[in-house]
């Protein structure tokens, strides 16, 4: 009889990249990060384990786990490192579900199915330099020229950019600034991968610019029908701030693994810095409100799979998660003290990289807007 609150097939989501973590990626999580390059051989292992299909159906080699497993997956990734868990979900939702999304079978079978297998890499061009959570500021447009339509603009903030086969565009088609969302294949003639961008953290996944300057493609590349983009995001919107709280959760949890483990080995005074108040009643605070986290995360995990409304959920539990696991790696590396900012310990990692959790799916004071107007104020 278990006694994990898990179903069988989320504890097992848990275990086997949990293991993998343990196993292949904290080891080298230090390198990876310093390396500044993707992390291609971890990312393809993540995609045979079948972390790339958790969502989608077999039919494409999928396994359609559920959300909490998903869930639970993401932030044992995140534990290991966030840079390699920030390119796997981009794969595993973002990059990939509008493909899914469009039911063309043509389509899927030449980036869906490889995707899921981890042989091509594809992610969404949705910011650009003045457009975030703005979308009718966004200007990038697409119009149509024959049996083709040319995209011109700018996007920024590109996850894998530089190494991706593939990229979801959000464009302009309407009069009245609808979108509609396009698949464009890397290769294609006015499509230019730009500038890098350098960041405080998650040196490891890559981010740019990415130009479209006359960018022809196939009328077959339209994904789902055109003008209704907002309504296709609309839908992945929650599923965008779920994931981004299991990243949260991820980070924040290592933060404290490592700072309970140094307050038990670090001796000062006499006794291990864990026994003094200060420093054990500062880490009980912070593991509280990431068990809370954790079950916000849960309960939204459970309506999405239950097929009921779940934007208000999905938003408080990113909320709170990012700000939680924020504070966590803060108190970890008080704990460090000195060392806590030096290169040579990860908690300095984990300060910078969960910064990112902040911003990804919405920032908090976005988010703090969305769940006031979803309590009708």
């Amino acid at each position: 009889m278990t006694t994990s609150r898990y179903t069988e097939q989320e504890e097992a989501a848990r275990t086997t990249f949990r293991r993998f973590v343990e196993k292949k990626v904290l080891p080298q999580a230090k390198e990876i990060d310093e390396a500044k390059a993707f992390p291609r051989k971890l990312f393809v292992e993540a995609g045979e384990l079948g972390f790339f299909g958790m969502r989608y159906p077999e039919k494409w080699g999928g396994n359609e786990a559920g959300t909490l497993a998903y869930l639970l997956a993401v932030a044992e990734l995140a534990r290991g490192n966030l840079s390699l868990a920030a390119c796997c979900t981009m794969q595993s939702l973002m990059g990939t579900y509008f493909i899914f999304r469009s039911g063309q079978d043509s389509l899927c079978e030449r980036f869906l199915a490889p995707a899921i297998r981890g042989d091509k890499v594809g992610t969404i061009c949705m910011t650009e330099p003045n457009a975030g959570s703005d979308l009718d500021a966004m200007t990038t447009t697409a119009k149509e020229d024959g049996q083709c339509f040319v995209l011109n603009g700018t996007k920024t903030w590109i996850t894998s950019a530089p190494v991706a086969d593939f990229f979801t565009v959000f464009a302009v088609t309407g009069d009245k600034k609808e979108l509609s969302i396009f698949l464009v294949e890397s290769g294609t003639p006015g499509l230019i991968v730009g500038r890098s961008i350098e960041k405080m953290g998650l040196w490891a996944s890559l981010t740019s610019e990415v130009i479209f300057d006359g960018c022809k493609i196939p009328k077959s590349h339209l994904l789902g029908n055109k003008n209704q983009g907002r309504d296709y995001l609309r839908e992945i919107l929650a599923k965008i701030r779920l994931t981004t709280a299991a990243l949260a959760l991820g980070v924040g949890e290592i933060a404290l693994e490592e700072a309970t483990r140094y307050a038990n080995e670090r001796v000062q005074f006499g006794k291990p810095i864990g026994k003094f108040q200060a420093v054990s009643m500062s880490l009980a605070e912070r593991a509280t409100e990431m068990e809370a986290a954790r079950h916000l995360m849960e309960y939204a995990a459970w309506r999405e799979d239950q097929n009921l409304a779940n934007m208000k959920e999905a938003s408080m539990a990113k909320l709170f998660a990012s700000e939680t696991a924020l504070k966590a790696c803060e108190s970890a590396a008080r704990v460090f003290a000195s060392y806590g900012y030096a290169m040579e310990y990860p908690v300095q990692r984990y300060l910078r990289d969960v910064r990112f959790t902040l911003i990804g799916g919405g920032t908090s004071e976005i988010l703090k807007l969305v769940i006031a107007k979803e309590m009708g104020l």
